[in-house]
């Protein structure tokens, strides 16, 4: 199901509010780009600062924009399981293909506690669940024994999102998971990594900018054709280590993004925008690339 590239949305705000006009054009230049997916209120759409009517929103506004061309993954985790299954629900009413659910922040459940968060959701939805480890940011790692455990037990929880940088974490997860349950790489400069020992797609933040090409990489390397899909990741290297290297996770892309002219470059605090310097070491590499 979840075979492909599917782009980490960013949230466009103006003058403090949803820009509704900028995220139709957003989800439109995806679609028209060969993305199979978008999620909305991901990491990269700012989530946790958006409050709960907005997220509603744009979860529903990204379905009715996406017009079914292709999957709508709602980001509608929580480090409160009640939260996390009151916005998956929303999520499914909306029209919503399939949730992702980020392993729960800051207070670190125990094993038992992961599985039994992530089965109660499972249990209170019918959509399609991929599981989304990233232990950078929630200090925790969803760990491979649960993994297994949510996959034998929940049929509902079919992928993974694999956020924690580390490509053999795929080989374990491929060598006891089953079959049809899916990896997806949640770093641009990994995927063509994770897919040569068996991902199969990325949850992606470049492909904001550069759907295409990120659709390109991921199609060939499905097909087998790992020397189109390295010409590619190789093309656009620097550009995934300058989304990694300049600032947090989605300053530098909404950069990028609003030096392109595809929206504002409005963040919300804590969030702030990038240094000039550091501005214009993006611009650089943007113009070297031929995106601005």
């Amino acid at each position: 199901m979840f075979a492909g590239t599917h782009t980490a949305i960013v949230t466009p705000f103006l003058n403090g509010q949803l820009d509704e006009d900028a995220l139709k054009k957003l989800i439109d230049f995806q679609f028209d780009h060969g993305v199979s997916g978008v999620v909305p209120c991901g990491t990269t759409g700012e989530s946790p600062t958006l409050d709960y009517d907005e997220h509603e929103r744009v979860v529903k506004l990204t379905v009715e924009f996406a017009r079914g061309r292709g999957v709508v993954m709602a980001g509608t985790g929580s480090n409160s399981t009640r939260e996390a299954i009151e916005l998956t629900q929303e999520a499914e009413a909306a029209g919503a293909n399939a949730s992702l659910q980020v392993a729960p922040y800051y207070n670190k459940p125990t094993p038992e506690g992961l599985y039994q968060h992530f089965k109660a959701i499972a249990d209170n939805t019918k959509l399609p669940i991929m599981l989304y480890s990233i232990p950078g940011r929630c200090g925790i790692e969803i760990g491979l024994d649960v993994v297994v455990r949510l996959a034998e037990s929940c049929p509902n929880i079919r992928a993974i999102k694999e956020a924690g940088g580390n490509p053999e974490r795929v080989s374990q997860m491929k060598q006891v998971l089953p079959a049809d349950f899916e990896i997806l790489s949640g770093d641009d400069g990994l995927t063509l990594p994770f897919m040569s020992v068996g991902g199969v797609g990325v949850v992606s933040v470049a492909s904001n900018l550069i759907p295409q090409q990120i659709s390109d990489l991921v199609k060939l390397a499905l097909k087998g054709d790992f020397a189109g899909a390295l010409a590619i990741h190789q093309q656009y290297y620097p550009l995934f280590a300058a989304f990694l290297k300049l600032a947090t996770n989605p300053i530098p892309i909404k950069t990028a993004m609003a030096l392109a002219g595809h929206c504002t470059n409005e963040l919300r605090l804590p969030l702030v925008p990038m240094e000039e310097a550091k501005t214009e070491e993006l611009r650089a590499t943007l113009t070297k690339l031929g995106l601005v």
